[in-house]
């Protein structure tokens, strides 16, 4: 991206920064039965697939630390949603797993965001969403 595709005044880092504030906010309102806060929807969101993950494959996945996770981990085990245990051969690797109650809770996440997704992109034509995805995960890939 040089600097004549980016308007005068604009960041990318600002309107991500809104746009995720302004989603979370939604995402909260339209889950307050679950009673999670948005690490624990962006945990579960992304076991809904219902494979099991380790710590770092989690983290790499919600974009955080493993040490940081843990604390998420601990309130969503407790809260019966997940269970953590041992990977068939891999007895150092912590498996993250959904319980049936953290199965029911992903589902409800990820319909959700699927709907809210819709709601803010399904207008948009397919070479848009493309190229948000491509500004979101280049993004994600910038080193420190």
């Amino acid at each position: 991206m040089n600097s004549e595709t980016v308007p005068s005044g604009w960041s990318a880092l600002l309107a991500l920064q809104r746009a995720t504030h302004a989603t979370l906010q939604l995402l909260a309102a339209e889950l307050v039965d679950l009673d999670l806060t948005a690490s624990e929807i962006n945990a579960l969101a992304n076991l809904a697939d219902g494979r099991g993950r380790t710590v770092s494959e989690l983290g790499a996945a919600v974009g955080t630390r493993p040490t940081t996770l843990t604390s998420v981990l601990d309130r969503l085990e407790r809260r019966g949603h997940i269970t953590r245990g041992t990977r068939p051969g891999d007895r150092r690797a912590v498996l993250i797993e959904l319980t049936a109650s953290g199965q029911v809770a992903a589902a409800t996440i990820r319909r959700a965001v699927a709907d809210l997704e819709q709601r803010a992109l399904g207008g948009l034509p397919a070479d848009a969403i493309a190229g948000l995805r491509a500004g979101l995960e280049a993004l994600t890939e910038v080193s420190p």
